[in-house]
């Protein structure tokens, strides 16, 4: 199905980078909200960015939201020692094609990370690149209706 990502992981600690590279990987989007932090926080959980460093060490990377609020995604980028891109529009790939263009990477070799099928998952799909499927970074602490919401999302990836 085209929606069913390549990976369906709970965490992002959960991602290989032995198994991404195996596939060739170079470069790696990552939605921001409820992927990398906690929604609408604009703070990164110090595990994470340090692991978002490593990754950073290994790959290309670059954080891709819908986010159109531009001083909350300058906060951010002043935050981060990689590439904080905003008003993204997933899942039309057009900003995220340009962004491997300008690093001369082929969207085959890109891999695309997100907690949302029909906003990162799509724009991974529509690339041509590899696409890790992830649970929100507050899975716990997410009120019910939102949980449902997913559970409903994840659903149509699983048939």
């Amino acid at each position: 199905m085209f929606l069913k990502p390549d990976f369906n992981l709970i965490s992002l600690f959960d991602i290989s980078i032995e198994e991404l590279k195996k596939r060739g990987i170079e470069a790696i989007f990552f939605d921001l909200d409820s992927t990398v932090m906690a929604s609408k926080t604009g703070i990164y959980d110090e595990n994470v960015y340090n692991w978002l460093c490593k990754m950073n060490d290994e790959f290309k990377i670059a954080i891709l939201s819908n986010n159109f609020n531009q001083k909350y995604i300058d906060n951010i980028a002043q935050q981060s020692c990689f590439k904080v891109i905003g008003a993204a529009n997933k899942p039309n790939p057009q900003v995220a094609l340009k962004c491997l263009d300008e690093w001369g990477i082929k969207p085959e070799r890109c891999a695309v990370v997100g907690d949302r099928p029909l906003t990162d998952i799509l724009v991974g799909k529509k690339m041509g690149a590899c696409t890790v499927l992830v649970d929100s970074i507050t899975r716990e602490t997410e009120p019910k209706i939102v949980r449902f919401v997913r559970f409903l999302e994840r659903l149509v990836i699983r048939h």
